[in-house]
Parts: C-alpha cells; sequence; structure tokens
C-alpha cells in the first residue's frame, strides 16, 4: 500500500513537471534557452547524466549544437545536411530514437559526440499539413527514459523551428537596413526603375533630386518634377539604345544650378518585377569645367605658337630684304642662320665654277677667325674691323667692312653672335647704307633677341602657370568648403558602425574586442575634429564661412562652455575659476563661433597646464564698446618669439615630430580669422614657465551684417 502511494505521488510530480516544461517551451522566446532548460529536465526526471541539442538552421544546410548540459558534451559541433553518410544526420532524418554505444579499443571515439554512449531522439515540428525536421535531443547513458526524451522531443521541436525561423527573419531585417544605409552612403544618385520608368528603389542622393514632399516650396517641386521629366526621357532612349552611358543635365533642387551628370544604365532581371533597369547618376559637372578649361588654354596655346612663327617669318623676311650680307653664329662659331648675300659668300649651293668651293672655304676661315677674335675677347659686346673676303663667282678680291656684336640671355650668358658685312668699294653710299644698316642691325637685335628668347618666354610660362597654380589653390578652398558632406559622411559611417557594435547590435562583445573598438571611436571622432578644423580653415579662405547673428549674455555662454568641458577638467585636478564683471551687457554677435573660440582657448590651456589653475574672465570696456574675454592659466608658457607663429596654419610652439603635446596646429588659426570675421581680435601674453593669457575682444554690437 504505501510503494503504490509513492509511485502516485511520483506520477504526480513527474505530471506537474510536464506541464511546467511545457508552460515554459510555450511562452520562451530566447532559442538557446529553451534548449537547456529542456536538457536539465531530462538529467532531473529522466535518469540522464548529461545532453545536448542540435538544431537545423532555417536553411536545412546544416545541423548544429546550440545547448549542452552534463559532462563529455560538446559545446561546439556542426555537421552538413548533405552528408547523407553521418550517423547523426541520419538519425536527425529518421523516426525512431538511435542508440549509439561505445566500442572497445576504438581510439577515435565510439559516437559521433566522442566516447561517451548516447541515444540521439529525432524532432519533428508540425507546420500545417506537414512535419518539418528540426534537430536531434540527445542524453546520455542509453539507459534513460527513452519515453521521456520522446516526449520532451515532441515538446521542444515546434519552440525549436519557431525561434531559427525569427532569428533568421530578425537577422534578415538587419541586413536590409545596413545594405540601405550602405547604399544612402554613395555619394552618386543610384535608382531602380522597372520596365514602366517607375522608381522601386532610391537612395538618398537620387531622393535628393527626384523626389519632393508635401511640405517642401513650390520651387523645390518644379525642379524636381522637370528633374523627372528629363531623367524618364534619357531613360526611354538609354532602353532604346539596350544600355550605355548618357549626358543627362539636371537642376538642383536646393539652389536652382545645372548639374552635369553621365547617365550609366544596366538591365537586371527580377524575378518579381520582371527587367528593371539599375542606373547610376555620375556628377560630371566638374570635369566637364575642367574640359572646357583645358580646350582654352590648348586654343590659346596655338594662338601663342602660331604668333611665334609669325614673328620668325617677319624676322627672315627683315633680313633677306637688307642688302648686305648678314650672318648669325652660335657660341661655338657655327653658322646657324644667314640672308641670301651672305649665301653668295659662304654657300656653294648651284655653282658651276670649279674654284668656287675653295673660295667659299677661304671666305668661312677669315669669318670664323674675325667672329672667334670676338669670342674670346674678354670685353667689348661689339666689334668691327675688316675682313678680306674674295667674291666666289668671280674670285675678285672683295673687302668688307665687319660689324659683330653679341646676343646675351637675361642671365648675360651670350646666346648669338649676329654680324654684317658691308662692301667697302661703295665708298659713296657709304654714310646711307650704314645709317641703314645701323638702324637695320638695331632691329635685327631686338628681333634676334625675340626670337632667341626662349628662357624668357618659359619663364613668362612659369609665371602664368604661378598665378594658374594659386587659382587652383583658391578653387581648392573653394572647393573643400563645399565638399564638407563628403569628407565627413564616411568618417560619421565609421562613427556610426562603430557605436552599434559597441551596443552590442552585432552581439555581445569581448573586453578586447571592445577596447579596440573603443579606440576605433576615439580616433575617428579625434581625425573628424581635425578635418573639421581643415574645413573650417577652408571655408574662411573660401569666403563660404557665413555669420549668424544674435543677442546673448556673455556669463551663460562661459558657464556652458564650462559645462561641456566638465570630464576634462576633473581628469585635469585642475582649478578652473570664473570671474565676470557685473552689468555686463549682452553681446550681438555670431554666438556659435564666439562659444568655439572660448572653448577652443579654455581646452588649451587645460591641455598646457600640468598643474595650478585656468581663469576665465569677461569684462566691458565702455569707452570702446568692447567685451573682453580672457582665458589665463599657470601652465608652461610660450616664447615670445614663438607667440606669433601658433596663429598661423598647422604651427605649434613645438613643431618637431617628437613634440610633448598633440593636435594639428589649427584652433588657434581658426580662433584668430573666426575673430576677424566678427569684427574682433584675439591677443596673446605670455612667459615661459609663467602661463599664458589669451584675450578674446570684440565688439558689443556687430557693425556689419
Amino acid at each position: 500500500m504505501a510503494a503504490g502511494t509513492a509511485l502516485a505521488r511520483s506520477a504526480a510530480v513527474q505530471a506537474e513537471a510536464r506541464l511546467g516544461l511545457a508552460e515554459f517551451l510555450l511562452t520562451c522566446d530566447d532559442l538557446e534557452e529553451c534548449a537547456r532548460r529542456s536538457l536539465e529536465w531530462l538529467v532531473e526526471y529522466a535518469g540522464a547524466r548529461s545532453g545536448t541539442c542540435l538544431a537545423v538552421d532555417v536553411e536545412h544546410t546544416r545541423l548544429s549544437v546550440i545547448a549542452s548540459y552534463g559532462p563529455g558534451m560538446p559545446q561546439e559541433f556542426s555537421v552538413d545536411l548533405e552528408d547523407r553518410a553521418h550517423p547523426l544526420v541520419a538519425a536527425a532524418f529518421g523516426r525512431q530514437a538511435v542508440v549509439f554505444a561505445e566500442r572497445r579499443g576504438d581510439r577515435r571515439g565510439a559516437t559521433p559526440l566522442g566516447r561517451v554512449p548516447i541515444v540521439a531522439q529525432p524532432m519533428y515540428a508540425r507546420m500545417g499539413r506537414e512535419h518539418v525536421p528540426g534537430g536531434l535531443l540527445v542524453m546520455s547513458p542509453p539507459e534513460a527514459n527513452h519515453g521521456l526524451l520522446a516526449w520532451v522531443g515532441s515538446v521542444l521541436a515546434s519552440p525549436l523551428v519557431r525561434l531559427g525561423r525569427s532569428r533568421s527573419l530578425t537577422e534578415a531585417d538587419r541586413r536590409i537596413r545596413r545594405e540601405r544605409t550602405l547604399l544612402d552612403a554613395v555619394p552618386d544618385p543610384i535608382l531602380l526603375t522597372d520596365a514602366e520608368g517607375r522608381v522601386l528603389i532610391a537612395n538618398a542622393r537620387a531622393k535628393a533630386l527626384l523626389v519632393a514632399g508635401e511640405g517642401e516650396s513650390e520651387g523645390r517641386r518644379r525642379a524636381v518634377a522637370l528633374n523627372n521629366m528629363l531623367f524618364s526621357s534619357a531613360l526611354a532612349q538609354t532602353a532604346i539604345q539596350e544600355g550605355g552611358r548618357r549626358e543627362l543635365l539636371l537642376v538642383d533642387p536646393v539652389e536652382g544650378s545645372d548639374l552635369l551628370f553621365e547617365l550609366l544604365s544596366t538591365a537586371a532581371p527580377d524575378s518579381r518585377e520582371g527587367t528593371a533597369l539599375v542606373s547610376i547618376l555620375r556628377n560630371i559637372s566638374d570635369l566637364r569645367r575642367a574640359s572646357e578649361e583645358i580646350e582654352e588654354n590648348y586654343r590659346r596655346l596655338r594662338i601663342a605658337e602660331a604668333d611665334v612663327r609669325a614673328e620668325r617669318d617677319r624676322l627672315d623676311l627683315i633680313i633677306d630684304s637688307v642688302a648686305d650680307p648678314i650672318l648669325v653664329t652660335d657660341p661655338a662659331g657655327a653658322l646657324v642662320m644667314m640672308n641670301t648675300p651672305a649665301e653668295k659668300l659662304f654657300s656653294v649651293r648651284g655653282s658651276t665654277v670649279p674654284e668656287h668651293g675653295v673660295r667659299v672655304q677661304a671666305n668661312d676661315a677669315h669669318f670664323s677667325a674675325f667672329v672667334s677674335n670676338l669670342l674670346f675677347a674678354s670685353e667689348g659686346e661689339r666689334r668691327r674691323g675688316e675682313i678680306g673676303l674674295v667674291d666666289p663667282e668671280t674670285g675678285l678680291p672683295l673687302p668688307v667692312e665687319a660689324i659683330s656684336g653679341k646676343i646675351f640671355s637675361e642671365h648675360g650668358e651670350v646666346t648669338a653672335i649676329v654680324t654684317v658685312l658691308h662692301d667697302r668699294t661703295e665708298e659713296i653710299e657709304r654714310a646711307r647704307l650704314y645709317e641703314e644698316l645701323k638702324k637695320a642691325s638695331a632691329l635685327l637685335e631686338e628681333r634676334v633677341r625675340q626670337a632667341t628668347s626662349e628662357l624668357v618666354g618659359q619663364n613668362e610660362l612659369l609665371r602664368r602657370q604661378r598665378i594658374e597654380l594659386e587659382q587652383a589653390s583658391a578653387a581648392k578652398s573653394q572647393f573643400l568648403a563645399n565638399m564638407s558632406h563628403e569628407f565627413r559622411t564616411p568618417l560619421n559611417a565609421i562613427l556610426g558602425y562603430t557605436s552599434l557594435l559597441l551596443q552590442g547590435v552585432s552581439g555581445e562583445l569581448g573586453a578586447q574586442q571592445e577596447r579596440n573598438l573603443s579606440r576605433v571611436d576615439s580616433n575617428a571622432r579625434h581625425l573628424l575634429a581635425i578635418i573639421n578644423d581643415i574645413l573650417d580653415i577652408s571655408r574662411i579662405e573660401a569666403g563660404k564661412m557665413p555669420l549668424h547673428v544674435s543677442s546673448f549674455p556673455i556669463p551663460t555662454l562661459v558657464q556652458e562652455v564650462l559645462a561641456e568641458l566638465e570630464p576634462l577638467i576633473e581628469r585635469s585636478k585642475l582649478s578652473v575659476r570664473v570671474e565676470t564683471a557685473r552689468k555686463l551687457p549682452p553681446i550681438s554677435n555670431d554666438r556659435a563661433k564666439v562659444k568655439q573660440i572660448v572653448l577652443n582657448l579654455v581646452t588649451n590651456a587645460i591641455k598646457f597646464t600640468p598643474s595650478g589653475s585656468v581663469t576665465v574672465s569677461a569684462r566691458h570696456e565702455p569707452s570702446a564698446k568692447e567685451i573682453e574675454i580672457a582665458v589665463r592659466d599657470t601652465g608652461i608658457g610660450i616664447k615670445s618669439e614663438d607667440q606669433e607663429r601658433v596663429f598661423e596654419d598647422f604651427r605649434q610652439a613645438d613643431n618637431s615630430p617628437a613634440r610633448e603635446y598633440g593636435g594639428a596646429g589649427l584652433g588657434l588659426a581658426i580662433c584668430r580669422r573666426l575673430a576677424h570675421m566678427m569684427e574682433g581680435k584675439v591677443d596673446l601674453q605670455s612667459a615661459v614657465g609663467q602661463g599664458s593669457t589669451f584675450t578674446l575682444t570684440l565688439p558689443v554690437r556687430l557693425r556689419r551684417r
């Protein structure tokens, strides 16, 4: 009687335990927790010592361990479901429990999960009219209660399949959101359209050009409508031509300016929507402007070359028009140019006289000796003398007066020698011819100097290139000021993804991973701050830094700055005080830029003050209608010769690679330029080892708007 009562009590306890497990599995929303609780239940009520649960993934490709309990069971195990010869895969697709007993002498292990004998129970979940394999429920030893194992497997199968599919859907949704974020990060507009031209997918840049909301202005809506019409027309022509590239002119809905894009379209098959078109719009406005500038510069170069050739032709014409022989020699004494009368004396072409060549060689020898004397002369740019020549045709003596002159470059080097030979047999016409030759010689020297001054032309070209480089530098500053979004977007993406990882969106992080990601986040923020400083400098240089004038009290602004720097102040262990004069009038200026300057000055004071104090004071000068905000520290101080240099771009008092304090050296440069924009100034008083005082002086009311 007592044994029957105990048996009934045991059955009641087991029934209550079954009910508790079933209720837990019905409400549990964690896959691993369901499997772990089921294994604990088998160990407690079915006589098992240990167990493990293997689940089939949603794609039905692998069988993997999701939970283990007790000794001898693996924490990680996975097998491909295509391997039907594997005993666990065969058991998972079977209908009955399979016992794997240990065989002695087998060093590799007698069972698929090691040397521990096990019994594997397949689990099937009923989904509609079909039974879906969910995995295997394994326990050891095999002598444990198989009936309870089969019951737990039948109860666990449905939550196992349901939670696995739910997790897969969640991961797919996250993947879609990540892909959408990545698509929006692309600076080029990207669209997916169906065969009728309807937009199926568009990234943020494409929406900015082709989509207008209900609350948008009428001008923007018209620009978007025009863009849609132009895009649809270009897309239709592209479809007729079976893809390819086209140029597409659109309107910027914000600024109203023209934007030239290169349209690249390709067909993409879609099982649901049919054939679709993937279109990428690449902005080539700057490229087109650069191409037009290159073409214009090339046109000017051709004009300049034509002018040089025309000038050379005019020079040849002038030389040939002179009756006297004229010769031009290089510094080595070789003839480089001569006119027609000179050719009669120094050329053998077309002559039938046998002695003509000998006479020409004699003339050349006399002339070379004369020119050599001029080249080797240490003084004098000209030489006048007589040369005994002969007429190559007749052999008669030809006494000539030779007048040679040196042509110098701008560096004082001899580049050529011009020689004029005057026939002295015509003494009667000597005076007249001499004056003409003198004028012709002067004109000739000028023309030859112009024709042979390539170096001068090159220097002029370098000067023009320098001007173009300065214009390119200004264009660079303009470009950087306009491209702030494109610079910041990749860094914002890095910061965003790093933040998501640190928040555990992709799973729990280890301590080392969290430290590494924290370093990535910190360095990315530091890089973003440097880029912001560079962009501020560029925007100021390009004149794109606007002023937003408002009236605000100085004490409130100072308190905001100290509140933002409170963590830095606590780490520095410095004493930071505020001294504000009473009845300080409100200031009318750009509040954000004033705050930026004060924040930078206080941060520098804390950074360069190892110990001591930092004092922020503000006072009013009624006579000058100005307010002074001073930041005084007891830090390392600055040498007098370095005090002006710290306000230069990318400069610090110590610019050596091994300097103790980091930074890009832009903070004070930006502060001074911002102060000048707001009709103010930043002054510095400092001494090495005695601290520094930076004073920002601003008018109470900004005069220009």
